[in-house]
Order: structure tokens, then C-alpha cells, then sequence
């Protein structure tokens, strides 16, 4: 997988709710219901209950965060 593949996936998907999954340490997973918010160069925002949540595309990629899109 592709950074630049993640961006523009992400960037056509703004404004889309989507369940974020963020794996964290001691194997604990944090899940977060949301929509994409912004799209940055080297992050992207999610809007959760009025609170923004950043995250970076290489998240995605080493698999620490997943989206499922709704």
C-alpha cells in the first residue's frame, strides 16, 4: 500500500462517517464513530462528537488505526 493511495482515497471520503479502530499499547483498541473531517499532507482529521482526532497515513499502512467506512 501507498501513501499517496491512502491521501486520495481518504480526500474523496471527506465528510463520510466512518468507525475508526486505533490500536494501542498493552493491546488495548480504542474505537471512535465519526466522519473524515480534513485532509492534510501529512495527516488527516476525524470529527468526533464536535472534538477533531488526527491521525497519520501511515497508521493506516502499519495497520495501528483501520477505518470502516458506513
Amino acid at each position: 500500500m501507498n501513501i499517496n493511495i491512502v491521501k486520495e482515497d481518504l480526500a474523496k471520503k471527506i465528510n463520510r462517517k466512518v468507525i475508526v479502530s486505533v490500536h494501542g499499547m498493552r493491546n488495548r483498541t480504542s474505537r471512535f464513530e465519526g466522519q473524515i473531517y480534513k485532509v492534510y499532507p501529512n495527516i488527516f482529521t476525524v470529527l468526533v462528537n464536535g472534538e477533531e482526532k488526527s491521525f497519520t497515513y501511515r497508521d493506516i499502512i502499519t495497520g495501528e488505526v483501520k477505518i470502516k467506512y458506513l
